[in-house]
C-alpha cells in the first residue's frame, strides 16, 4: 500500500486520545463500511473507520479530524439508497453501530431517548413492553438504525396516517464541527424557542454534524387488530385511480401500499409464499381506527378499489394472510435485489397524479428498454420504481441512471419532488438542483457554510460542490 503520513497521524492520534474507541485501518476496513445500498453510487477509500460508544468519544474523534483536516462521513447501518453514507477518498468513516443503547423510556410522557445505533425494530420491541409504539417503519426497519432514520427523515408504510421520522423527533444531541456536543429541542411536545435547529438536523444526511442521541415521541399502542382491504388490478393505472379515489374521499388509512406483479413473483421465488397473482398490481390498505370505525373505513376503501376497476377486492378475514401480504411488500426490494443489481427510485407526486405517474413510469421503461418494477407508499403519493440493471458493465449502468433521471423529471413535471424519504445523497444532487430555485439553493449552501465552514461533514453529499 502507498504511504499515507496523514492517515498514520490520524490513527495514532485517535488511539492515543480515545483509547476506548475502536479504530479500523487497512484490511480491517471491509466492504460493509465503504458504501450504502445505492447501485452505482461512487465511493472512495477511507483512511480509517472509528466506532465510538458514546458522545464524549464522538467529540474527541470530531475534534481530531477537524485539527488534521480529515473529512468525516457519519454512518448508521448503511441501508440507505442514495449514496449518502458512501465513503469519500481519504475520509474517516464514523460508524455509530456500537452506540446502540435505549437510554430511557418514559411511560408517563410517552417518550424514548436512544443512542443513534439502536435498530428501529429493536426500539419498537422495547416500546411494546411498556404498551407504547414508535410508528415510523421504513421497509428496512429490521436493520436500519434510528440515527440513520433521523439523518434521512425516513418514512415507511404507515406514514400516510402517522407521519415520518421528523414528526417524532422531540429533541436530539449532535456533535458539530468544533467537536462540541449541542442539544437541540427537548422533551416537550411543543416548543418554538428560536430557530428549529432540531428540524434542520433531521434530514440533513450527516452534512451538519453527527447525531449522538435522540428523544422520540411515542404513541399508545391500539389493542384492536386492524382491518385489511386487498385489491387486485389488471392495470397499474387502475390501481393508481383507486389511490386517487381514496384521497378524494378524504380517507386516511393506516397504510395504503402498491406492489406489482414483478415484485410479488420475486418474493415468491425467494420465500415460497404462493403469492403469484395474474394481476398487474396488488393494493393493500389497513384501517386501525378501532371497532366499528375501522370496519366502516374498510368498507369505504373497498368501494374505492372496486369503483376504480379492481378485478377482485375484499376485506381480509384472515389476519395471518393479511400479515403475509404486508410482509411480501416489505420484502419486495431485497427479493428483487437477490436477482441482481437494482436502482431504487424515490419520487413523490400529489396523490391525484399517481395514475399519471404510473403511466409515465411504464412509458419511460418501454422507451428506454429497461425493466422497471413498482412498489409504492401509494397513500401519500410516494413511488419507488425499482430499475433492474440489464446486465454487467458501465453501459448498462448508464442506461439505468438515464431512467433514474427521467423518472425524477417526470415527477417534477407533475408537481412532485425528487425524493420523499431516501434523501439526496450522491444520486439526486442533480434532481435537487432541478427542483430548487437558485435562491433556495443559495440559502442551503449558506446554512452548510455557517454550521460547517470547513466542509468537514460528508463533503460532496446533498449539495453539489460545484454550484454556489
Amino acid at each position: 500500500m502507498p504511504e499515507d503520513p496523514l492517515g498514520d497521524t490520524l490513527t495514532a492520534a485517535l488511539r492515543a486520545r480515545v483509547p476506548q474507541c475502536r479504530v479500523l485501518t487497512g484490511a480491517e476496513v471491509t466492504e460493509g463500511h465503504l458504501h450504502d445500498e445505492a447501485a452505482g453510487a461512487p465511493f472512495g477509500r477511507p483512511r480509517a473507520v472509528a466506532l465510538p460508544r458514546d458522545t464524549s468519544q464522538v467529540c474527541a474523534v470530531v475534534r481530531t479530524c477537524a485539527e488534521l483536516g480529515v473529512p468525516i462521513v457519519p454512518r448508521g447501518a448503511g441501508t440507505g439508497l442514495s449514496g449518502g453514507a458512501n465513503a469519500v477518498e481519504g475520509c474517516l468513516v464514523l460508524a455509530t453501530e456500537r452506540m446502540d443503547r435505549v437510554l430511557a423510556v418514559d411511560v408517563d410522557d410517552h417518550t424514548a431517548t436512544v443512542q443513534p445505533g439502536v435498530v428501529n425494530d429493536d426500539l419498537k420491541r422495547v416500546c411494546a413492553e411498556h404498551g407504547l409504539w414508535y410508528p415510523p417503519d421504513p421497509a428496512s426497519s429490521a436493520w436500519s438504525t434510528i440515527g440513520g432514520n433521523v439523518a434521512t427523515n425516513a418514512g415507511g408504510i404507515c406514514c400516510v396516517k402517522y407521519g415520518v421520522t421528523r414528526d417524532y423527533v422531540l429533541g436530539l444531541e449532535a456533535v458539530v464541527a468544533d467537536g462540541t456536543a449541542v442539544r437541540l429541542g427537548g422533551r416537550t411536545v411543543k416548543g418554538v424557542a428560536g430557530y428549529d435547529l432540531r428540524g434542520l438536523f433531521t434530514g440533513s444526511e450527516g452534512t451538519l454534524g453527527v447525531i449522538t442521541e435522540v428523544t422520540l415521541r411515542l404513541r399508545a399502542r391500539r389493542p384492536e387488530p386492524p382491518v385489511t382491504v386487498v385489491g387486485f388490478f389488471d392495470e397499474l393505472t387502475a390501481a393508481g385511480r383507486a389511490v386517487a379515489a381514496v384521497a378524494a374521499r378524504g380517507l386516511t388509512p393506516a397504510a395504503l401500499e402498491l406492489v406489482d406483479r414483478h415484485c410479488l413473483q420475486a418474493v415468491d421465488e425467494w420465500k415460497r409464499t404462493g403469492l403469484q397473482p395474474g394481476a398487474a398490481a396488488l393494493l393493500l390498505a389497513r384501517s386501525d381506527a378501532g371497532g366499528g370505525a375501522a370496519e366502516e373505513e374498510g368498507r369505504a376503501l373497498l368501494d374505492c378499489f372496486r369503483s376504480a376497476g379492481a378485478t377482485w377486492a375484499d376485506v381480509s378475514t384472515d389476519p395471518v394472510e393479511a400479515d403475509a401480504l404486508f410482509e411480501a411488500r416489505r420484502l419486495a426490494y431485497p427479493a428483487l435485489a437477490r436477482r441482481g443489481p437494482v436502482l431504487t427510485e424515490d419520487v413523490c407526486v400529489p396523490r391525484s397524479r399517481v395514475p399519471e405517474m404510473l403511466e409515465r413510469i411504464a412509458g419511460i421503461s418501454a422507451s428506454r428498454g429497461v425493466a422497471v418494477a413498482n412498489i409504492a407508499h401509494a397513500g401519500d403519493g410516494n413511488l419507488h420504481p425499482l430499475i433492474i440493471v440489464p446486465g454487467p458493465g458501465e453501459a448498462a449502468l448508464a442506461r439505468v441512471h438515464g431512467v433514474f433521471e427521467e423518472l425524477m423529471d417526470a415527477a417534477l413535471s407533475l408537481g412532485g419532488t425528487v425524493t420523499a424519504e431516501h434523501g439526496v445523497g450522491l444520486l439526486k444532487r442533480g434532481g435537487l438542483r432541478r427542483e430548487s430555485s437558485t435562491a433556495a439553493l443559495a440559502l442551503q449552501h449558506a446554512v452548510k457554510r455557517a454550521l460547517d465552514p470547513s466542509g468537514l461533514f460528508n463533503p460532496g453529499k446533498v449539495l453539489a460542490p460545484d454550484r454556489p
